[in-house]
């Protein structure tokens, strides 16, 4: 079990850049902690993956402009997101997986989301 709870999200123009937090409590397994992406009506698309030792993984279409961390006590989750692209328009999810960790990860858990917007 983990709270999960996102912060961050804004309207934007398109080339901006953000960063999304995402505070972690009330756990203590070593989860895999990943940025979660859906559009209203989607199944969403797993964005960035990071492992407790600091290993990441990302999506192909965010590579290079998304970047995903952690502090040192993984209370405290953050997603970066450079260049921002209208396409990049979403409600975006912390959401937590347990064994394997990268994007393909099976993402059991998520908070209420924060929402981006990019406007071109």
């Amino acid at each position: 079990q983990v709270t999960l709870v996102e912060s961050g999200g804004a309207s934007v123009q398109a080339g901006g850049s953000l960063r999304l937090s995402c505070e972690a409590s009330d756990y203590s397994y070593r989860f895999c902690f990943g940025g979660l992406r859906a559009i209203a009506g989607t199944e969403g698309e797993v964005v960035a993956a990071i492992d407790p030792d600091g290993k990441r993984s990302y999506a192909d279409s965010v590579m290079g402009r998304f970047t995903i961390s952690q502090d040192n006590a993984r209370q405290h989750i953050y997603l970066d997101i450079d260049n921002l692209k209208p396409e990049d328009s979403a409600t975006y999810y912390c959401a937590a997986a347990v064994g394997y960790c990268d994007v393909q990860a099976d993402f059991h858990s998520r908070g209420r989301g924060t929402q981006v917007t990019v406007s071109s």
